[in-house]
């Protein structure tokens, strides 16, 4: 490991000039590999936090890869059985996932909890939890789907991180529209978001400006996490006015 290292007094100064960051209240390890490889561990506050690190050591001068070993503090500490439950009954909920086999890992075991077949089936999704993770692995008819899924799992209290192995089939080309498209989807689901529909959704190259009113400090701040949450989105620019 190169702790003296240039290129990690890089990735620490741009780290303690982002905003989402909160190096004193939420320190993080680097390390760097002899190949430059970094290696980021630790625990942040929110899923925005948890981005922007990887995101800016990923764009660092001379860095060859990420190792992620961040995770974010969840909102209550669950046990990984709660959490699956939890999950679970986010999964059977949503319509879009209806026409999806949901399966969940318990105790080693595939459990099949909805099956779906023939040629109108959507998808094949296994969940599984260890430590606070949510792993979904397995098959989604379209990025919306997937990063639906992803965005569910977020939701569930005791989460501490979701790595989202969902394929695409048939392979969908990403693109701004659609991560809007995904992201109008769950902001309808989302309970806390009573009025989406006063929600403007703006994506370039994978950075999200969120436009137009809310009632609350609490639905803007829910909103923006909901972006965040999304598969594939690196920025966040919530310019929602709170009023009535």
């Amino acid at each position: 490991m190169k702790n003296g290292s240039p290129i990690l007094k890089t990735v620490w100064a741009a780290l303690e000039r982002e905003p989402h960051i909160n190096l004193h209240s939420w320190p993080v390890r680097l390390d760097l590999t002899d190949d430059n490889a970094l290696v980021v561990e630790g625990e942040v506050e929110s899923v925005a936090a948890k981005k922007r690190v990887l995101e800016i050591a990923g764009t660092a001068p001379e860095v060859r890869g990420v190792v992620d070993r961040l995770h974010v503090a969840p909102s209550e500490h669950k046990g990984d059985g709660e959490i699956l439950d939890g999950l679970k009954a986010l999964l059977l909920e949503a319509r879009e996932l209806k026409n999806c086999t949901l399966r969940v890992m318990k105790k080693g075991q595939a459990i099949t909890v909805q099956e779906a077949g023939g040629e109108d089936a959507s998808g094949d999704i296994l969940a599984a939890v260890k430590d606070g993770v949510v792993t979904l692995d397995g098959w989604a008819i379209s990025l919306s789907h997937k990063r639906l899924a992803g965005v569910l799992a977020w939701w569930v209290p005791g989460c501490r991180d979701v790595v989202d192995g969902l394929e695409v089939a048939p392979p969908e080309q990403d693109n701004d529209d659609e991560v809007s498209d995904a992201l109008s989807l769950v902001l309808e689901m989302d309970p806390m978001i009573p009025h989406p529909e006063q929600i403007g959704i703006h994506t370039d190259n994978y950075v999200v400006t969120l436009e137009g009113l809310v009632a609350t400090q609490t639905e803007k701040d829910r909103a923006e996490q909901d972006a965040w949450c999304l598969f594939a989105v690196d920025k966040v620019i919530n310019n929602l006015a709170v009023g009535r």
